[in-house]
């Protein structure tokens, strides 16, 4: 069983599931399979910055889009539409629900936002039509969904290897953290940036261990990198200012891209550092999209 309840059933009330921004702390590109796709290394967090998907019962299918991003979608091929298809097909019942996404998460910004929008979905639909899916169930149909909505549906700090099915909770809650993201507002194809990654490959790295406090964590994670930056920065140089001008910013801790980018993150200790923080390179970067969230602990 799934969700942040117990099952409703037909005819209960519009169900509403957050869908928190995807941020890679390190990524690494472990080797690839036969049929092309990316072995990968990463430790996934999820920031509290969140897209929202409300589901509510009708008499056909259908999706609203609303939020500061929902321009830049495809109403008419959006993962949330294709995650509520694909639980209906699997579950044996018609897709009956009227779905409204609030997207306040970039699109093609290297967030996970569409995998997230995705899970949610599933998330609502399930308690929304009363269903039970055996968990290992649902990680194979949100793997045939995208990479990464298996790790999206849990929302909780996870390393993740294959291709995004081998999912490794962490131990412990992460320690306290606050991000600073920017995003130059140049959308990137996920698909593109693994097309220009050439390599090298490598193993994954080495065990965390236990990360009792944040210079734990930093020190763990500057030892590792984003394997994915040097061919998003061939495809979109804006990248390489963007981090430089989060690593310029006062008490941040550590600079990186998340995922296949552009959208980058900065690491502080205290809300009020990145709160600052977002201020100053907002102010700097009027251009930019700009935004301060702590990593969500559970």
């Amino acid at each position: 069983m799934t969700g942040d309840a117990p099952p409703r059933g037909d005819g209960a009330a519009e169900i509403t599931e957050s869908a928190p921004a995807k941020v890679n702390l390190y990524l690494h590109v472990t080797g690839r399979r036969p049929d092309g796709y990316h072995l990968l290394d990463s430790l996934i967090v999820f920031a509290d910055l969140c897209d929202t998907v409300t589901a509510a019962p009708a008499e056909r299918l259908s999706l609203t889009l609303a939020g500061p991003f929902a321009d830049a979608l495809d109403g008419a091929d959006n993962l949330v539409s294709r995650a509520a298809r694909a639980l209906a097909a699997h579950a044996g019942r018609p897709p009956l629900a009227a779905l409204r996404l609030v997207k306040h998460v970039p699109v093609a910004a290297g967030l996970g936002g569409g995998s997230s929008d995705a899970a949610a979905a599933l998330r609502a639909l399930i308690r929304l039509w009363g269903l039970s899916i055996e968990t290992d169930e649902l990680a194979r149909l949100a793997l045939e969904l995208g990479a990464d909505v298996p790790v999206c549906l849990s929302r909780r700090a996870t390393l993740v290897g294959g291709v995004g099915e081998v999912l490794t909770p962490l131990d412990r809650a992460p320690p306290s953290c606050h991000l600073v993201l920017a995003n130059p507002r140049v959308p990137l194809s996920t698909a593109e940036v693994f097309a220009a990654f050439s390599g090298p490959t490598g193993a994954p790295a080495p065990p965390l261990g236990p990360t009792v406090d944040r210079s734990d964590l930093i020190d763990a994670l500057c030892v590792r990198r984003n394997d994915l930056e040097a061919p998003a920065r061939q495809l979109a140089p804006v990248i390489g200012s963007v981090l430089a001008a989060l690593d310029g910013l006062p008490d941040c801790r550590l600079a990186r891209m998340s995922g296949s980018g552009p959208t980058c993150f900065a690491l502080f200790d205290t809300a009020d550092e990145a709160k600052a923080g977002a201020h100053a390179l907002a102010a700097a970067h009027p251009e930019w999209w700009v935004a301060a969230a702590p990593v969500i602990a559970a």
